[in-house]
C-alpha cells in the first residue's frame, strides 16, 4: 500500500525562495499525514509560466541551485517536483525531479510541448528523450508532465507496457469553462487503457491573465475518482493506493530499498464535488484579481463606479478578493448622469462597506470644452465629445492612483471590448481588467449569482432593470449602437472562441448583422493592443490566445 499526496501549490512566477518554502511546508503536512511520496505542480520551484524568463542563463541558473538546495532538506518522504533543467548543451528542458533521502535521484524531461493557445513550450524547451521510471519499495510508478498525459498512445502508454501501476503527471493547466470535466474525462480514459491509478496534481493560483483552479484528483485503474481536491485554493490531496509489490522492471530508478510502513493511521476519503459553471467562473475572477493584486504588491484597488451592472460585478469581485478596506469607488458623474445611476453607486458601495467618493466633471469637461471651441469650430455634439468624457475619468482614476499608490480596476466585459465599444485612455485606462473575458450576458449571471449568495440585493434590482448605458449623451442606450447583447454574445462567442466563418454563421443568423459585427470586431484590434491585462475564463481570450494583426486587410470572401 503507497500513500500518495498531491501539494496543489499556488507559487509565483520567479519567487525562487518564496516558492521553495510553499513546497518545505507542503512536504512537512505530507509527512504529518504519513505520505509516502508527494507530487508538485509542473515547473513549481519557479512558477509557471515563467515566459522570456527562460532566456535568461542566470535565472535557469538560479532556478537549478534552488532546487538541488530544496533537495537537500528532503527526507522521510520521496517527491516529485517541476522545475527547468538545462543539459551541458544548454538546451533546456520542462522537467519533474524525483528525490529521496535528500537527493534528486532522478529527473524526466517532458516529451509532448504544447504551442498553441496560451501555451508557447517549443520557443524555449526541447523535448525528452529519456524512458524512465521509479521504484520506492517496490511500488513501481511513472512521471510524467502535463500535455505527456493528453496524447494517445505516448509514454503513458510506454510506461504502462514497462509495468507501472501508477503514474504522477505533473501539470499547469489554466482554467476556462469546462475544462476541469475535460481533464476529468481524460484521465479516466487513460487510466482505462493503462491499467493504472493516475495522480494528477495541477497548480493553483493567478498569474497575469491566466488562472489555475487545482482540482487535483487521484484515479483508480477502472476511472473511478478516488481523492478529488479542492478548486481554486491550495490543498493537499492524500490517498492510500494498493499497488503491488515488484521484483524489477528495466531501466528503474531505485529511490528506496526500504518497506513501506504499513502502520499509518487512517485518513478520509477525500472527494469535494465540482462548482457549477457560475460558481466556477467567479471563482476564478476572485482568485486572479486576489493574486495580480498581492503578487504585484497592490495594497487598494480604485474603481471608476457607474452605477450600472459592469462596475457594481467589479466592485463585489474586488471585495471579495482583497478585503472591503482595500477598494476605493470613485464616481464621476456628468451633465448626462441620472439620477438612478447616481444613487445606485452610493447605493452599491455603502452594501458593499468601501470607501466612496464623488467627483463630477461637469466642471472639467466644460473647460477642455472651451479651450477646443476655437480649434473644433461649430460641429454638432458626437463621438469626440462622449470620449472625452472617458478620458477625463480615466485621468482622476489614474492621478488618484498615483496619489494613493493603487491598482485601477478596469470595467469593460468582453462583448464591449470585443466590438470596441469601450474608450481608449478612458474606460480601458487602468492596471488590471477583471472581467475583460466575460461576456455581457455572462455579467448578469455573475451578479445575479452574486446577490443570491448575500442573500440580500447588494446590487439594486434597479442597475439589473435599467437599460445599459454608457452616459455619454443625452437618453443613451448600448442598444443605439449595439445589437441585443444576448444576439451579439452568440455571435461573439461564434466568431472569436471557435473560429467560425462568415458563412457558417449567416445559415442561422443575419447576414448583414453578423457582417457588421465581424467588421467591428476586426477593427478594433488597435484598442485590445493596448487594453491592460484581464483575467481569462474561455477558452479564447483577447489576450494570450489571440494573435491578431493590427494591420489586417483580410476580408472573408
Amino acid at each position: 500500500m503507497l500513500r500518495i499526496g498531491l501539494a496543489q501549490i499556488n507559487p509565483t512566477v520567479g519567487d525562487l525562495a518564496g516558492n521553495a518554502q510553499l513546497i518545505v511546508a507542503s512536504i512537512e503536512q505530507a509527512k504529518g499525514r504519513q505520505v509516502d511520496i508527494v507530487a508538485f505542480p509542473e515547473l513549481a520551484i519557479c512558477g509557471y509560466p515563467p515566459e522570456d524568463l527562460l532566456l535568461k542563463e542566470h535565472f535557469v541558473r538560479d532556478t537549478i541551485r534552488s532546487l538541488q538546495a530544496l533537495a537537500r532538506k528532503i527526507r522521510g518522504i520521496a517527491a516529485v517536483i517541476g522545475f527547468v533543467d538545462m543539459d551541458t548543451n544548454k538546451q533546456l528542458y520542462n522537467a519533474a525531479a524525483v528525490i529521496a533521502d535528500g537527493l534528486i535521484k532522478g529527473v524526466y524531461r517532458k516529451k509532448e510541448l504544447p504551442n498553441y493557445g496560451v501555451f508557447d513550450e517549443k520557443r524555449y524547451f526541447k523535448s525528452g528523450a529519456d524512458d524512465i521510471v521509479f521504484s520506492l519499495a517496490g511500488h513501481v510508478f511513472g512521471v510524467t508532465i502535463c500535455e505527456d498525459i493528453w496524447v494517445e498512445g505516448g509514454i503513458c502508454a510506454t510506461q504502462a507496457r514497462r509495468g507501472v501501476s501508477l503514474l504522477i503527471n505533473i501539470s499547469s493547466s489554466p482554467y476556462d469553462v469546462g475544462k476541469l470535466k475535460r481533464r476529468q474525462e481524460l484521465l479516466q480514459k487513460r487510466a482505462r487503457q493503462t491499467k493504472a491509478f493516475i495522480g494528477y496534481v495541477n497548480l493553483v493560483g493567478g498569474q497575469d491573465e491566466l488562472v489555475f483552479d487545482g482540482g487535483s484528483f487521484i484515479i483508480d485503474p477502472r476511472g473511478r475518482t478516488i481523492a478529488f481536491g479542492r478548486q481554486f485554493e491550495e490543498d493537499l490531496v492524500v490517498a492510500d493506493i494498493p499497488l503491488p509489490l515488484k521484483r524489477r522492471v528495466s531501466s528503474t530508478i531505485l529511490l528506496s530499498k526500504g518497506v513501506i510502513s504499513t502502520i499509518k493511521a487512517p485518513i478520509q476519503r477525500q472527494v469535494s464535488s465540482s462548482l457549477s459553471t457560475i460558481d466556477g467562473i467567479y471563482r476564478a475572477l476572485v482568485l486572479g484579481t486576489r493574486d495580480y493584486v498581492r503578487k504585484n504588491k497592490f495594497r487598494d484597488v480604485l474603481i471608476g463606479l457607474s452605477g450600472g451592472i459592469d462596475s457594481s460585478l467589479v466592485a463585489a469581485i474586488a471585495v471579495d478578493a482583497v478585503g472591503q478596506d482595500h477598494v476605493i469607488g470613485i464616481s464621476m458623474p456628468s451633465r448626462f448622469t441620472c439620477a438612478e445611476t447616481r444613487t445606485d453607486a452610493q447605493i452599491v458601495s455603502t452594501h458593499l462597506g468601501i470607501k466612496f467618493y464623488e467627483i463630477p466633471i461637469e466642471g472639467i469637461f466644460a473647460a477642455y470644452l472651451g479651450q477646443l471651441q476655437d480649434i473644433f469650430g461649430e460641429h454638432p455634439f458626437g463621438v469626440t465629445e462622449e470620449n472625452l468624457q472617458a478620458r477625463i475619468r480615466g485621468t482622476l482614476l489614474m492621478a488618484l492612483s498615483n496619489r494613493w499608490g493603487s491598482l485601477v480596476l478596469t470595467t469593460g466585459n468582453k462583448s464591449e471590448v470585443g466590438v470596441g465599444y469601450c474608450t481608449l485612455y478612458g474606460d480601458m485606462s487602468g492596471g488590471f481588467a477583471v472581467i475583460k473575458d466575460v461576456h455581457k450576458t455572462q455579467v448578469y449571471a455573475l451578479a445575479q449569482r452574486y446577490n443570491a449568495q448575500q442573500h440580500k440585493p447588494v446590487i439594486p434590482q434597479s442597475v439589473f432593470e435599467r437599460p445599459p448605458t454608457a452616459e455619454l449623451r443625452e437618453n443613451q442606450q448600448d442598444q443605439d449602437s449595439l445589437p441585443a447583447y444576448d444576439v451579439l454574445d452568440q455571435i461573439l462567442s461564434e466568431y472569436v472562441e471557435g473560429h467560425r466563418s462568415l458563412a457558417d454563421m449567416v445559415r442561422t443568423k443575419d447576414r448583414e448583422l453578423v457582417k457588421k459585427v465581424i467588421a467591428m470586431v476586426d477593427h478594433n484590434e488597435y484598442k485590445r493592443r493596448q487594453a491592460p491585462p484581464g483575467i481569462k475564463i474561455t477558452p479564447r481570450a483577447f489576450g494570450k490566445d489571440w494573435r491578431l494583426p493590427i494591420t489586417n486587410k483580410y476580408k472573408e470572401s
